[in-house]
């Protein structure tokens, strides 16, 4: 019997080689993979309200026929306007969409149609703007989209609700008996999970909620136990291996605690006593540290890397960004400076640099003589050598793969590793995603930090933003100005950092000194915008996300966010934490409109708190777990219908579970779980390629 993952596609009922190409951009490739193609919601059809019953405000699915179609231009906003109406027979409703004219060939009178949407009233008659719609063929149609509970797909352009379910019931009633099961018997007996030919049919086409309900269940428990198992895995492959145990007397820690011309606060001593804790171990250290943006965590960091020092070791520091790698060095290089660990060499590792320095580095780097090592990604590269790696920093973790972690670690004997982020994760994340790791939490600022309030504004209101920036250059303070995009676009309506430079710098703002930086620019240029806005010679940075971490200029207090709507709010908040890194109180100024209910959330958030954690779980909310990081984010391409915001306890029964198996057996060794090594190898063969299970 062939394996569902060896089935194309193509083989089943009205697919073939040319329709293949319309699922390969969703992802799908096997029968196994549309089998595993879930559900991004449903909609409840098996009592559909008559239109005349109906409720204004509410989202609601109606369906009738087609009774008439309208295509015009709209004389105010010159949009063009596809308009259909519908008759069920106990009343009518008009649906409205804008700037699609295709659809007009879609809409023929007569035609049975069902739409999902907001409904409202336009001069005393029923509407719907831009509703969902599905345009229904024949008696065969309808059983599968009418009268059920109905599953809507994410889609691509050329694959329709109505084809995608009728694929996906084909497939079911020819390949489900071959599907396997994964999921020791025991355990499923234990929790009473339903097998998974039920659940993954369920899932699709459920006759009732509670169906839906179950199988939901059943597969998640799958998807996070088999996960859980690949990071406990992974943790023993790294900590039961032998470190390297540094000696830290209190006189040395001491030493360093007061070694600066400020009190470090409550939060940045323990994670010292932590770190600490984890380099005399004499096991690796694996620790994530959290903290929100200026609290603190380079400082932190540096207590490893001056321990390494004092134990005659070396350390590095890998940043995501040759801007963000310069900050850290200058920052750190200012902090040994004086005192106790001047004597600590310490050297910048980026790709810009030229090749005889290059080759200069590798050789001091490998021979010992730099202590120090601060860098991009290019610390992982083959060339460099260290003599003795015994303390590893990795910055903003969610922006390196777990097999860059790894790399960085191979170029010492198990040295320790602190992973940094100033994106505050949740705690269903942190189990979800970083369970192989411990947890250090930087959660007070220092002392002296500026409030910051931010404000909003819409693009109506350009003039009085503008009037703002003006009254604060006068001041004395130094203004970014956010856009995000580069250069304009026909696509997008939207203002550009280049076109916005210009006008700044010819007609708005002309009597001011405006720079401009994006990611385009080379390096050197990057570096010399930056050095001049540092050095107060910039009034006003016009700028894209390239600031968005790594850029500490206290005199710039005011940041205007263009089209604050287009951003992420994790990234919005990473963009304010560049204001009110001094005494001064930051301003941020939002310039918005709203799009969608999405975009609202995130606007309200960003205007509530300052709080990086509140945000975070902001951020969860609205977005879920699945675009919190980006699907690149190992794990969560996984989890294809696991949530850890909704299903934390399902999740802590999976890892329960999971931690009782590898204690039981830490390498998979004992026959019955053989299996489930290899399924953990063929589900996550990057995470586990230093794990030797079985």
């Amino acid at each position: 019997m062939r394996f569902l993952e060896d089935i194309s596609v193509q083989y089943v009922k009205g697919v073939g080689p040319a329709r293949k190409k319309l699922f390969v951009r969703l992802g799908i490739e096997s029968v196994e993979d549309l089998l595993y193609f879930f559900p991004r919601r449903y909609q409840d059809r098996r009592n559909l309200t008559p239109i005349a019953q109906v409720k204004v405000g509410e989202w609601q699915t109606v369906s009738g026929k087609i009774l008439a179609k309208v295509s015009r231009r709209s004389w105010y906003t010159k949009k063009h306007v596809s308009q259909m109406t519908m008759d069920d027979a106990s009343g009518r409703i008009s649906c409205i969409w804008f700037n699609q004219p295709y659809l007009d060939r879609y809409f023929v009178e007569g035609k049975r149609v069902v739409c999902y949407g907001k409904i409202d009233i336009y001069k005393n008659q029923l509407q719907m703007v831009s509703p969902e719609y599905e345009i229904l063929e024949g008696e065969e149609d309808e059983s599968l989209n009418l009268k059920r509970i109905v599953p809507i797909y994410p889609l691509t352009r050329g694959v329709t609700q109505r084809y995608l379910r009728k694929t996906i019931k084909a497939s079911l009633e020819k390949y489900k008996d071959q599907l396997r099961e994964e999921l020791p018997v025991a355990l499923r007996n234990k929790h009473h999970l339903s097998n998974i030919k039920r659940s993954i049919g369920n899932i699709h086409f459920p006759e009732s909620f509670e169906d839906q309900e179950n199988a939901l269940s059943r597969i998640s428990f799958e998807e996070f136990y088999f996960f859980q198992i690949s990071i406990i895995l992974r943790r023993l492959s790294i900590t039961q291996k032998k470190g390297i145990d540094h000696k830290i007397t209190d006189a040395s820690a001491l030493r360093f605690i007061n070694a600066f011309g400020f009190e470090l606060t409550g939060a940045q001593r323990q994670v010292i006593r932590e770190i600490r804790a984890d380099m005399q171990s004499g096991s690796p250290m694996l620790r994530l540290l959290q903290g929100d943006v200026g609290s603190g965590k380079t400082l932190v960091a540096l207590f490893g890397c001056v321990m390494a020092f004092e134990n005659g070791h070396q350390a590095c520091v890998m940043a995501p960004t040759e801007i963000l790698a310069r900050q850290h060095y200058e920052n750190i290089k200012k902090m040994i400076a004086d005192g106790a660990f001047k004597d600590m060499k310490a050297a910048l590792f980026v790709s810009g640099i030229k090749k005889t320095e290059k080759d200069e580095l590798y050789a001091k780097i490998e021979n010992g003589e730099i202590d120090l090592v601060v860098g991009t990604h290019a610390l992982i590269n083959e060339e460099v050598s260290f003599k003795s790696l015994s303390f590893a920093v990795i910055d903003e973790q969610h922006k390196f793969g777990v097999r860059q972690r790894a790399l960085l670690a191979e170029k010492g004997n198990n040295p320790d590793v602190l992973i940094m982020t100033a994106t505050p994760i949740p705690r269903t994340l942190c189990i979800t995603l970083y369970g192989d790791l411990d947890i250090s939490i930087i959660d007070e600022m220092p002392p002296g930090r500026g409030d910051v309030k931010t404000y909003l504004y819409s693009h109506e209101q350009d003039g009085e933003v503008y009037e703002l920036i003006r009254k604060k250059v006068a001041e004395g303070q130094q203004v970014y100005v956010i856009y995000p995009i580069i250069e304009e676009s026909e696509k997008l309506d939207l203002k550009a950092a280049k076109e916005m430079f210009k006008h700044f710098e010819s007609k708005e703002f002309e009597d001011l000194s405006i720079g401009l930086i994006h990611g385009q620019m080379k390096q050197k240029e990057s570096r010399e915008v930056m050095d001049r806005f540092k050095d107060k010679k910039i009034d006003i940075l016009v700028a894209t996300t390239v600031v968005e971490v790594g850029v500490d200029v206290p005199n710039a207090n005011v940041m205007v966010i263009e089209h604050a709507e287009r951003f992420g709010l994790a990234q919005l908040h990473q963009l304010r934490g560049r204001i009110g890194r001094g005494e001064v109180d930051g301003l941020c100024v939002l310039v918005a409109e709203a799009q969608t209910s999405e975009s609202n959330d995130r606007l309200k958030a960003i205007l509530s708190t300052t709080n990086g954690f509140e945000i975070a779980q902001h951020d969860l909310e609205i977005r879920g777990p699945g675009r919190f990081f980006g699907r690149h984010q190992h794990g969560l391409n996984e989890l294809k219908v696991a949530n850890p915001l909704t299903q934390l306890d399902i999740l802590e029964l999976a890892r329960k579970e999971a931690i009782a198996l590898t204690e039981d057996d830490p390498k998979l060794a004992k026959e019955s779980n053989r299996y489930i090594s290899d399924i953990i190898k063929k589900r996550y063969p990057t995470y586990l390629k230093d794990v030797k299970a079985g």
